[in-house]
């Protein structure tokens, strides 16, 4: 990682102290469920790949997981603040905007669209005017306004409304991967724009998690060398965050190390 990440292979984001607690409440939860003493939300399985938003016909549907914001989430939750900074709101995020250094994000290109639909109509009805606040690191692993080196940078963060469809749409550069943590995107979801660059009431935290395949493909291109070596001792079976289930939160991918490749996932809240 070029001496530019500071996370260790023991620690998933906020540390083993904070995801301990979180994966045994979810442990605890499954085997009460299994016991019928508390109710599975929704009727989506884990294992359940992404579907369209009109493919549930039930009266309702399970909501994305809910998910660690790390340690390096820039809301003003743990330090710098960049929702409230002129120009978060954007659909290209491999750029630093603003007063920041100005540096853009090398690597394979991506585009990242997420469609977030109301949970609660069976995630048939999309989430108009909701807002998605979505970051990742950079190739390299490092993460903009935290990580050494680019902490002068703002880039790979951006905020989109979401549209009649639901949707927001992102274009970016696909993630290195980090010593302990499977590749991924995190997103927040808020209620309104204005909620969003406000920084306030968020309604989901999640993460989108990339197909073993495709990080392959990615990983052997130029520039990725550290992530090959990372990936080895890693499967979203073992990650500390996706190993209770991650069939909602894997991406749909379409395109090439070529051309640059396009993640979708549906979003429901």
């Amino acid at each position: 990682m070029n001496g530019r990440h500071d996370e260790g292979p023991h620690e998933h984001d906020r540390g083993l102290s904070y995801d301990l607690p979180v994966l045994a409440r979810r442990r605890m939860i499954r085997l009460m469920a299994g016991a019928g003493l508390v109710p599975l939300v929704g009727c989506t399985s884990e294992r359940e790949t992404s579907a369209s938003p009109s493919s549930s016909s039930s009266a309702g549907c399970a909501t994305i997981p809910e998910e660690t914001a790390g340690p390096f989430p820039g809301d003003g939750s743990n330090g710098v603040n960049v929702l409230k900074e002129s120009g978060v709101v954007r659909s290209d995020i491999t750029r630093s905007f603003g007063d920041s250094a100005g540096g853009t994000a090398e690597g394979i290109p991506l585009t990242i669209t997420l469609t977030v639909v109301d949970a609660a109509s069976g995630c048939g009805t999309p989430k108009q005017g909701a807002a998605v606040y979505l970051w990742h690191c950079d190739r390299d692993g490092a993460y903009s306004l935290y990580s050494e080196g680019v902490t002068e940078e703002n880039y790979l963060r951006g905020v989109q409304e979401t549209d009649g469809a639901g949707r927001v749409t992102f274009k970016s550069v696909f993630p290195g991967c980090y010593q302990g943590r499977w590749p991924h995107i995190h997103f927040e979801v808020y209620g309104s724009l204005a909620d969003a660059t406000a920084a306030r009431s968020i309604t989901n935290t999640s993460q989108l998690a990339f197909p073993q395949d495709v990080c392959d493909a990615v990983y052997a291109t130029d520039g990725y060398g550290e992530s090959v070596r990372n990936l080895s001792g890693l499967s979203l079976e073992s990650d500390g965050i996706f190993s209770d289930g991650h069939g909602r939160q894997l991406a749909a991918m379409t395109g090439g190390t070529e051309d640059g490749y396009t993640a979708a996932l549906t979003v429901p809240v």
